[in-house]
């Protein structure tokens, strides 16, 4: 028995029984996987799968037990090559995120761009996607974490580490109505006009919904994207008023757009890092959530990833405050 007989298996599994997908999974031949299952069901003296003529059909009561302890073995041989890799300072690896495309654009690049100073071989692939995407590809494990934002409970699938909260903002072309108003924006004032925003605003859950719901309203929903530079280029279209993350905004927008206050009209948001559990964790994985969120302990974090500990996250800063103190430590002091 080998460990690539039991990843195969797994593979095969998580392909729903086809040995195609699974070895285009693993990159391995489709007669290379058939060759090794048969050989480990020949030693194990019963079938991990029923046949149906030339294709597999269920998974058999004794190859689901096996299934179970192969991905445990798996698992743990995952953990001790990471440790090895820790033990031996490797700089090297691969790292797979899956985000958002807000996240990926308007957070990430500067801590991928340090995190690249101490790892120059560390190969780092972004994978910017819509939020419904996102944690199915950490529970298939396509990925090694997500970077996902909730406002109410924190995403399940894994260890959940808050990183920082973020507000909302409406943004509309100049000279538009809401621009001149001289008061703080209310629902009604948004609801008077069509919305571009994110995809999720379309789910009947999404808070958004539930804030003008509770005001009486609903939004009229003009046009979405998963892209805020996307939604910014359609507001200027004149499809709508845009409703963004606040990290999404920059100075240069303010030629052509005006940045609307909305903080008391939508709840706060939180950006989540999902772990898995029970892993020993990459040194490049606990400094990029370092470099991330500075609040957070190398050392806990760890120990919560690998399962000695129980969570005790210190509360995540507002966006605003992690740029201010960016902005400072920037900003050389005077003689």
């Amino acid at each position: 028995m080998t460990l690539t007989q039991l990843r195969y298996i797994v593979a095969i599994a998580d392909a729903g029984l086809n040995i195609t997908l699974a070895a285009d999974n693993v990159h391995a031949t489709q007669s290379g996987i058939s060759k090794q299952l048969k050989q480990l069901e020949g030693e194990l003296g019963f079938q991990v799968f029923t046949r149906r003529g030339k294709s597999l059909d269920t998974i058999t009561p004794a190859g689901g037990q096996v299934l179970e302890r192969a991905r445990s073995i798996l698992h743990e041989a995952r953990n001790i090559r990471a440790l090895a890799a820790n033990l031996r300072e490797e700089a090297h690896g691969e790292l797979s995120v899956a985000t958002t495309h807000t996240q990926a654009r308007f957070v990430l690049p500067e801590a991928i761009a340090r995190l690249k100073q101490h790892y120059p071989d560390l190969g780092v692939h972004i994978r910017p996607q819509g939020e419904g995407r996102i944690i199915s590809l950490f529970e298939s494990g396509e990925v090694d974490l997500v970077i996902v934002s909730t406002s109410g409970q924190a995403p399940e699938g894994g260890i959940a580490v808050p990183l920082f909260r973020w507000y909302r903002r409406a943004v509309v072309p100049l000279g538009h109505p809401l621009a001149k108003l001289n008061r703080p924006l209310r629902v009604e004032d948004l609801a008077e006009h069509p919305l571009v925003s994110y995809e999720s605003s379309l789910q009947p859950e999404s808070s958004l919904r539930r804030a003008f719901a509770a005001a009486g309203f609903t939004p009229r929903i003009a046009c979405t994207s998963a892209d805020a530079d996307l939604i910014k280029t359609y507001v200027l279209a004149g499809l709508g008023v845009g409703i963004l993350a606040e990290m999404a905004i920059s100075p240069a927008d303010s030629r052509e757009l005006v940045t609307l206050d909305i903080d008391n009209l939508l709840p706060v948001c939180t950006s989540w890092m999902v772990l898995r559990r029970d892993h020993v964790l990459r040194s490049y994985v606990a400094q990029l959530a370092r470099l991330v969120a500075p609040q957070l302990d190398e050392a806990e974090l760890r120990r919560v990833v690998a399962g000695h500990a129980e969570p005790r996250w210190p509360s995540p800063p507002l966006w605003g405050e992690l740029q201010a103190r960016a902005t400072r430590r920037a900003t050389p002091r005077a003689a």
